[in-house]
This record gives C-alpha cells, sequence and structure tokens, in this order.
C-alpha cells in the first residue's frame, strides 16, 4: 500500500491542554480553527469536550457550523471573524458566538439577530482584525449594554517572550476594558507562557494542544509515515529528480517514498530536511516532486516498509526550520491523501 498514514495522538493532545491549563488559574478554552490545525476538529474537539473544555474558536462560521454537528449542544463556538453578511443563519442555526470585529459588524449583528450572543474583538496593535480604540471608544457604551460574553484582543509577538509589543499590548487592552464586567482574553498558547498578567478571564491555546512551539514542553501529537516504493542504487555522476539538482559522489543507495508536495510537504524543506528509517536519520535527495521523495539510505542495515517524517524523532518545527516556516504552515498543509489515523493511550 502505497497511502502513507498521518497518526494523531489524542492523549498527547489531552496532556497538552492539562498542562497549559495548569499554568493559569482561569477558564481554558481550545482553538481549533482550520480543522484542527490539519488535525480533526470533530475527533479532536469531542475529546477536549469529554474533559471539560467549553469553549471553541474558529476562524469561520461554516466551520462553527461543522463543529456543532460534532459536539451538539452545550460547548460554546467562537467565530473569530465576526458576523459577515450572509452568516446570519449559520449562526443562529448552530448557535455560534461571532467576534464583533467592527461597527458595520455589530450593527449587521443587532439587526439581524437581536438577543443573540456576540464577543468583542478589540485591536490592541496586531492591525489585523478588532476595534481600533477610536472606534472602540465610539462603540463601547452600545456594545456593552447589549452584554458581549466575551471581550479579547490577540498578542502579535507573544512566541518572544522580551518583545516589548507584549507589554504594550498588556496596557492598552487594560486601557481599552477597565470598568468592563464582560469575561476578558488577551492569549493564546504563547501569552499563557508569558505569565499570570495576561491570562484575565479566559485563555485560548492553539498551537500548543498540538504539539508546537513556543510551548516547548508540548508533547507530539502528529506523526507520518511514508511507505517505501522502491530501492536502487545511484551510480556515481548520476542524478536523482528533476532538474539534476543532486548528483551522487560516490554509489548511493537511494529509496523513493510515496509522499510530495501534493500532500502537504513543502517543496522549499527539500534541500535541509531528513526522514528516518528506524533510529538512522536519511537525507531528503534532490527535489520533492509532487507525489515522490528520494532519500539515502546507504547506511540502513535494515529497510523498513515505511520511514517518519514528522514524529517521534522530529517534531514539526524541525521541519519547519528545513522549510524556513513555522510550524502551524507544517500542520495546517498535511494533505488529504494521508491514510488517518487516532490513538489514545
Amino acid at each position: 500500500m502505497a497511502q502513507s498514514t498521518l497518526t494523531i495522538d489524542l492523549n498527547a493532545l489531552r496532556t497538552n491542554w492539562r498542562n497549559l491549563n495548569s499554568k493559569t488559574a482561569c477558564e481554558t478554552a481550545a482553538v481549533v480553527k482550520a480543522d484542527s490545525y490539519g488535525l480533526g476538529a470533530g475527533k479532536v474537539s469531542q475529546m477536549l469536550a469529554q474533559i471539560g473544555v467549553r469553549k471553541f474558536f474558529v476562524a469561520l462560521a461554516e466551520e462553527g457550523v461543522a463543529l456543532r454537528q460534532a459536539l451538539g449542544d452545550g460547548p460554546e463556538i467562537c467565530v473569530f471573524s465576526g458576523h459577515m453578511n450572509g452568516d446570519a443563519e449559520k449562526i443562529s442555526g448552530a448557535r455560534l458566538t461571532p467576534m464583533i470585529n467592527s461597527l458595520d459588524q455589530m450593527l449587521l449583528h443587532i439587526e439581524t439577530l437581536p438577543g443573540h450572543p456576540f464577543g468583542v474583538q478589540l485591536d490592541t496593535g496586531m492591525n489585523r482584525l478588532g476595534m481600533e480604540p477610536a472606534e472602540w471608544t465610539a462603540l463601547r457604551e452600545i456594545a456593552l449594554g447589549q452584554n458581549p460574553e466575551l471581550v479579547m484582543s490577540h498578542l502579535a509577538c507573544a512566541d518572544e517572550p522580551d518583545h516589548p509589543m507584549n507589554a504594550q499590548q498588556l496596557r492598552v487592552f487594560k486601557e481599552m476594558t477597565h470598568d468592563v464586567d464582560a469575561p476578558r482574553s488577551l492569549s493564546a498558547t504563547g501569552g499563557i507562557l508569558l505569565g499570570p498578567d495576561y491570562h484575565f478571564d479566559l485563555c485560548r491555546p492553539g498551537i500548543g494542544l498540538y504539539g508546537g512551539l513556543p510551548f516547548v514542553d508540548a508533547q507530539p501529537v502528529a506523526s507520518l509515515d511514508i511507505p517505501v516504493i522502491q530501492v536502487r542504487t545511484v551510480e556515481e555522476g548520476e542524478s536523482v529528480g528533476y532538474g539534476n539538482t543532486w548528483i551522487a559522489e560516490q554509489p548511493t543507495y537511494v529509496a523513493t517514498i510515496a509522499a510530495g508536495y501534493a500532500d502537504g510537504i513543502i517543496r522549499a524543506m527539500g534541500p535541509k530536511a531528513y526522514v528516518y528509517a528506524g533510529e538512522q536519520r536519511c537525507k531528503i535527495l534532490g527535489r520533492i516532486s509532487m507525489d515522490l521523495i528520494a532519500v539515502d539510505v546507504t547506511n540502513v542495515a535494515e529497510m523498513p516498509e515505511t520511514v517518519e517524517l514528522l514524529g517521534r524523532h522530529q517534531s514539526v518545527d524541525t521541519l519547519a526550520d528545513a522549510a524556513r516556516t513555522i510550524g502551524y504552515e507544517i500542520l495546517t498543509s498535511l494533505g488529504a491523501r494521508y491514510g488517518r489515523q487516532y490513538v489514545d493511550g
């Protein structure tokens, strides 16, 4: 079978949530947008709900509808993008809580779904989503008069603990939310690790749940095992793959494995990335192609049926370094062709 296997360890994910939760004295939610960072929002959220998570965050109303079908009644599902034109039926039908980002969204929400729960997102300096201080000042009394479920913002540099932007955003958030009775939230994974000053009433970890930095103590959640299709000897002077970018300097034993950039393996990581055949680290050779990757298995004593790209030997952030990107992109790029299996304990 040439299909690669993506394994998601729900027990590791559960442990990561509990460890992050233990660092706060407030409620801890879970961010499950982008299909739980590519690992399956339905399965992940059901497991987290079983251990007591009562609030989940998604990016889009459509994600919220699918999540409600998986979770059923009970947990609150918050939508970062807020209330967009055409979303009223989804928000109402799936009982979603949009995070209102602007005056226009507030007016749309009040007009189309009067009395329906909502939250407010504030811009404290990231200039991405949320009301800026002047807009919030003009809208504050109206918004608070509608009893928002949450008032939140988002840190831009929380993965850099010493970055001055963190303290600046904390100050602005406190200024913008003084005398607010609604629960407040500023921190995702990085903010949790910055300490209690950043926690307020609710924290909403994302990447740390799934085994990524900046949560250095996270247990790995995803592993990817790729079948070996063929092994051959490449003689000195022969090349491997498109463009002749790798040429053998000596006879080399080369395995062709069954995955490529169509599976979300970022093509740019090729020159610096490795796989593991058992305990032996094996260099990727030449260009990563759509469905296939060549690796040097010269030093492998006994060739296994599969090799590991992601898992016990190297994390999402190790791969991210090879691709000059971040762990978030590695996870959310994982493709649809994998055979997926969930393990728990």
